[in-house]
């Protein structure tokens, strides 16, 4: 048996969430008697091997130039021939926007069927067990695909990838047979913002809400971030505004974020927000209405004026942390 973990680069440099990915995988290889197998786009074959050190055998390495870039229907085909060539009827990938393109499309080329957002992943009498949040987050079930092709897809910062071992992974180039057709969309480029990070990897996020008023006064935000090292994040009310880009908005409809800190300033808890960051480790909450619903999941909450309490916080934390 074999896993192929279909992991994500940026630029080069593999994304976090893929060495927990390939970890996840391991993690349950052992109990199936299955071997782990990375599959790499783009990239060098130093990121390539080094997949290893987080638990994967092989790495199927894809340096076609056309793909650096994502092509769903590219990307689709290329996996779909890759886990015929290895011989894996187990897809594991990461749950970034780019995997939730990918996950439910290479399900249904596969003939197979999708555990989405998976937050933990057992084997029980040969088979995968994986937890997941429904209902916006207000419960967990535990699924069993009984499809013979299964794919997962894992929720970022809730796996832990651990320290590369230093292993290396053996490195197999790989050719896809792909045609224009297969292209049906297609990259011409990437925009970053310089120095940001992605909430959906980040450790420690400050998020604002419809609490700061107006866009003007978003630097309280970004203050109590820098502080922290955190990413900055926005409710959807802020977003749709246009106070802040969607790529910070964390919720149903934006990025489902699992940081080991969350602080929620000016932000009530609408229930679609929940959903997407009530598996933070610490929730840190901070909005003047005392009976706000955000109060209900937070470890700890303060009742006051963000426009208070906020720098105040800040402040507070520059002296304690010495920046």
């Amino acid at each position: 048996m074999n896993i192929l973990v279909i992991t994500e680069q940026r630029d080069g440099k593999v994304k976090k969430a893929s060495y927990e990915a390939i970890r996840a995988a391991k993690n349950v290889a052992g109990e199936l008697n299955a071997d782990v197998t990375a599959v790499l786009f783009g990239a060098d074959e130093a990121a390539a091997k080094a997949m290893g050190g987080y638990g994967a055998a092989k790495t199927v390495h894809v340096a076609d130039e056309k793909l650096n870039l994502y092509s769903n229907g590219a990307y689709v085909k290329s996996v779909v021939q890759i886990a015929e060539k290895e011989g894996a009827d187990i897809v594991m990938l990461p749950a970034t926007a780019l995997g939730k393109d990918l996950a439910p499309r290479l399900a249904v080329r596969m003939d197979g069927a999708l555990a989405p957002d998976v937050t933990e992943l057992s084997v029980d009498d040969g088979d995968i067990v994986a937890l997941r949040p429904v209902y916006a987050g207000k419960a967990l079930i535990k699924v069993k695909v009984t499809s013979l092709k299964k794919v997962f897809s894992l929720r970022p910062n809730v796996f832990s990838a651990g320290e590369a071992d230093g292993a290396e992974a053996q490195v197999e180039a790989f050719s896809p047979q792909l045609d224009d057709a297969d292209f049906v969309t297609k990259s011409t480029g990437t925009s970053i913002a310089s120095g940001k990070l992605d909430v959906a990897e980040a450790t420690a996020i400050v998020s604002g809400g419809r609490g700061l008023q107006a866009p003007e006064n978003w630097n309280l935000i970004e203050d109590l971030a820098s502080a922290l090292g955190a990413a900055t994040g926005a409710s959807r009310a802020v977003v749709d505004a246009g106070w802040r880009p969607h790529a910070e908005q964390v919720g149903q409809t934006g990025k489902t974020v699992s940081p080991n800190l969350y602080v929620a300033c000016g932000i009530s808890g609408a229930i679609q927000h929940l959903a997407g960051m009530s598996s933070s480790k610490v929730i840190v909450a901070i909005n003047k209405d005392k009976d706000a619903p955000i109060f209900q999941v937070a470890d700890y909450g303060i009742v006051g004026d963000v426009f208070e309490v906020v720098p105040a916080l800040t402040d507070e934390l520059k002296s304690f942390l010495g920046n």
